[in-house]
């Protein structure tokens, strides 16, 4: 979908320290296979905060560098992969009265690894054209990858998660970039694949502990083939590039960076660098890969990331991919209109 005037007017990451790859390997912690296919040289390891908690500063540094106030706020959305602290409860609420104090609505979103991409999508059907110029949305992602449920070194490998909360404040109001298009698409024929042969259980992790993708992935594989599976990965990935260049009125040449999930070294350039002819230096992997995958915050981190460090110019088109479990892929294509007068880290 093509958009007109939505503008990003701040984002915020919270990265509460790092644990460097090789001492993990060191450890024996992380497989060194492992370590050199990702070349991960560290990864985000909180020793305590919560992944709502972490949300809750990046939301902060976000509203603060967007002068966006709690009566511009019209909608909160917070997207997440894994537990948030607490059962039966709803961390969206906490973030809103902890960062914002409004009473809007506020809605959790759950798209594993493509949920902040997802959000953004919700949020900008959602203002656009609704008519009120300082009309804002405020999104959130937050997650820890911790034991017993997951093992962040080796639960899904070829990629290592990190612990972070990022934040992006959409809105109607001019800001330091503007949002040209956003398309999401759907294949829900690939669900099984992190469902695999598992039945379905009462409570969490209770067909094993910690979470295993690769055993679902496994078993979907030798049911369907990996050519079907790779065929519709592949279909779906080219056809939401091609519909967000498109509304956006631009080609893949025309883009100057690449915000991508921030996997391993040989899954992003089998999944993105290789089908899309594109460089490591013109992606945010430099960045990425001394933070491992924020679970649904890769693209708000790496975004944050060139707008903080300067690398994107104004005038330079960015392209933010997503992918995640279901399967959904979801990319925008954002122009910066200016450098951020806000702080930087």
């Amino acid at each position: 979908m093509r958009y007109e005037d939505l503008y990003i007017t701040g984002v915020g990451v919270h990265i509460p320290g790092r644990v460097k790859a090789a001492d993990a390997v060191e450890r024996g912690d992380f497989d060194e296979r492992l370590a050199r296919q990702t070349d991960m040289a560290s990864v985000a390891v909180s020793d305590g905060a919560a992944a709502p908690e972490m949300a809750v500063e990046a939301a902060r540094t976000a509203l603060r560098r967007s002068g966006t106030g709690p009566l511009d706020i019209d909608l909160i959305l917070h997207a997440d992969v894994h537990y948030q602290g607490h059962d039966c409860w709803a961390p969206a609420s906490y973030i809103q009265r902890e960062a914002v104090g409004n009473r809007c609505p506020a809605i959790e979103v759950r798209q594993l690894s493509n949920g902040g991409m997802a959000a953004l999508e919700l949020a900008a059907r959602a203002l656009d054209g609704n008519g009120l110029p300082t009309s804002s949305a405020l999104l959130t992602t937050g997650d820890r990858f911790c034991e017993p449920g997951y093992d962040r070194w080796h639960s899904d490998p070829g990629t290592v998660f990190g612990d972070a909360g990022t934040s992006l404040v959409l809105s109607r109001r001019p800001g330091f970039a503007q949002l040209r298009s956003l398309c999401t698409v759907s294949e829900p024929e690939l669900e099984k694949m992190h469902r695999g042969d598992d039945p379905f259980g009462a409570e969490p992790f209770e067909v094993r502990q910690p979470m295993d993708a690769e055993a679902t992935k496994q078993a979907f594989l030798n049911e369907v083939g990996t050519s079907y599976s790779l065929a519709r990965v592949q279909a779906g990935q080219s056809e939401v590039l091609k519909r967000a260049l498109h509304d956006a009125g631009c080609e893949l040449s025309d883009i100057d960076w690449f915000v991508l999930p921030h996997f391993g070294r040989r899954r992003i350039t089998q999944t993105f660098l290789q089908p899309w002819g594109i460089d490591f230096p013109a992606t945010t992997w430099s960045w990425g890969r001394t933070v491992g995958h924020l679970g649904a915050g890769d693209q708000i981190a790496g975004l944050a990331y060139l707008a903080e460090s300067g690398s994107a110019k104004p005038g330079q088109r960015c392209l933010m991919a997503g992918i995640g479990a279901g399967f959904t892929w979801s990319c925008a294509v954002v122009e910066i209109r200016r450098a951020p007068s806000w702080d930087t880290p």
